[in-house]
């Protein structure tokens, strides 16, 4: 009997260990779980499943266009993916919901100079770049502590050094704006994983 216990214990922890070592696998259902994979594969960079992140993105965005941030994670996403063209297009969607949403003006704009229009593109970028320079600080998407070290200040200021140097700058505004993205997306990383350690110390 103890033989049998201790065999059906380990078949358990087996099991309990690959369930757990796969559970990033696992399909999600329902609108937030769908958001929730696309924004979690998103955030990952280049760890993450761009396609996964497109398939998941696009789902919510057919089902809601309006829930949280998806259009704009899914222009981000085209973006990464160098589909310019469909970047702009559903970052313009993302601005019909949401008229000042800092990242998709920079994202338009982005993509717009990508496909060569120019004057548009830097007139979205530097709307972009005012807007968040004004938002980005302590109380941003709800965090009460942002920035601490000013990497992101540091970045939107440089970006807004390129894109007052015009078209003849085109490619460090790309490389500065893909720095100043970066910078947000690990600052949001890092505030998720504080989050919990807050509440807990707090309480």
């Amino acid at each position: 009997m103890l033989t049998l216990r201790i065999g059906l214990t380990s078949i358990l922890a087996v099991f309990l260990a690959g369930f757990t070592g796969c559970t990033h696998n696992i399909p999600r259902f329902g609108l937030g779980g769908q958001y929730e994979e696309g924004k979690e594969q998103f955030m990952l960079g280049s760890a993450g499943d761009m396609d996964r992140a497109v398939v998941a993105l696009e789902r919510v965005a057919r089902e809601n266009a309006a829930y949280k941030d998806s259009l704009t994670l899914l222009g981000r996403a085209y973006y990464r993916k160098a589909r310019f063209e469909d970047a702009f297009a559903i970052s313009q969607r993302a601005l019909a919901v949401k008229k000042d949403d800092e990242i998709a003006w920079l994202v338009l704009g982005a993509a717009q100079l990508r496909l060569n229009q120019d004057d548009k593109g830097l007139d979205a970028m530097k709307g972009g770049i005012t807007l968040l320079s004004k938002v980005s600080m302590n109380g941003y998407r709800d965090f009460p502590i942002w920035d601490s070290r000013g990497n992101i200040r540091a970045s939107i200021q440089r970006t807004a050094f390129f894109l007052a140097k015009g078209v003849e700058a085109k490619q460090e505004i790309f490389g500065s704006l893909n720095t100043l993205l970066s910078r947000i997306d690990d600052e949001e990383n890092y505030q998720r994983r504080q989050t919990p350690r807050r509440e807990k110390r707090d309480n």
